[in-house]
């Protein structure tokens, strides 16, 4: 299975290239992307640098094109459609089905993925993308379970890819409306999810409070750790419980499935972290990568060592194993 490593800065992409990625996904440092944030993300002339620095080394380069266009803006996509083609973009990213029809129309040569911001998650949504617009891949949403993945996997005509490890995003895998609706800025149309400029931490006495907007997202005791405040990983009033209804506040790992997963009909395994630095990056390829080359029996203490890279340094397998609550 293929390893399918982020980066979202061109240090990044040499760091993931070199720890043995065998392609990696990257976008363009406008709305077109949906990690749109600053400091990160690529210029047309850096993507062209490591396209070339990847083709040198045997890697692919994948360059996400996953947000949704806006009406009578169309030309911002497709003119970063346009440039990822010319630039030698192994495969384009995409969610949005008005830009997959142009880009078929347009460049019919041009391999696509769809997007896990598509949430194509049965075999009929998957298969029409296939014969519309000649999809070769679909990375599935991570609100399946492995034995979905396996059944969705004996009836569909295109390489799946799943997300592995790192952020745990389900919110409809990425139609983040909670997100939108607190800050006015919506993950699918600009590509922020939570942006910092409306994050905000307070002390309420001995509690660290943590706000979105103007929402309070989560309020953390003394010593306890305070994660970053998306509407996703709050704590809710559920009944007469407090808790994580949507996501615990941990990162995704289900690399101890893999085996499962490649019974499964899975082609590539997928990493998060598109916002994360190159060190990560580097540490978490080059680990996986290992784990990728050792027998199931010997894996243990290489999956050991990045539990210390997870959020909350707490790993979860999500629904690819249990239901949500």
């Amino acid at each position: 299975m293929e390893l399918i490593c982020p980066a979202g800065t061109p240090a990044a992409f040499r760091e993931a290239v070199d720890a043995g990625a065998d392609a990696v996904y990257c976008g363009f440092r406008d709305e077109t992307n949906a990690r749109n944030f600053p400091g990160l993300n690529f210029s047309r002339d850096e993507l062209r640098d490591a396209i070339v620095y990847a083709r040198k080394k045997g890697c692919m380069t994948f360059v996400a094109l996953n947000t949704f266009m806006r009406a009578g803006n169309e030309e911002i996509w497709y003119s970063a459609a346009a440039d990822a083609v010319r630039l030698g973009a192994d495969a384009l990213i995409l969610a949005d089905f008005g830009l997959m029809a142009h880009v078929r129309e347009h460049y019919p040569e041009q391999r696509l993925h769809v997007s896990v911001q598509a949430s194509a998650s049965n075999p009929e949504a998957i298969n029409f993308l296939v014969e519309a617009f000649d999809a070769k891949r679909v990375v599935l949403p991570r609100t399946l379970t492995i034995g979905d993945i396996a059944r969705i996997g004996r009836k569909v005509r295109c390489e799946i890819e799943v997300f592995v490890f790192g952020g745990l995003c389900v919110m409809a895998e990425g139609r983040c409306s909670l997100s939108s609706y607190a800050t006015g800025k919506s993950p699918n149309m600009n590509g922020v999810c939570s942006p910092a400029s409306h994050v905000r931490y307070r002390q309420d006495g001995s509690d660290m409070v943590s706000e979105l907007g103007t929402y309070t997202i989560n309020r953390f005791s003394q010593g306890e750790a305070a994660g970053y405040p998306t509407l996703c990983k709050g704590r809710f009033d559920i009944g007469d419980a407090r808790g994580y209804a949507f996501e615990d506040p941990v990162s995704l790992d289900v690399m101890g499935e893999i085996e499962a997963l490649k019974d499964a009909g899975v082609s590539a395994l997928k990493i998060e972290g598109r916002q994360r630095g190159k060190a990560y990056v580097a540490e978490v390829v080059s680990t996986l990568r290992q784990v990728l080359a050792t027998a199931p029996s010997g894996r243990g203490p290489l999956l050991a060592r990045l539990r210390a890279l997870s959020e909350g340094q707490k790993t979860t397998v999500g629904a690819y194993e249990k239901r949500w609550r």
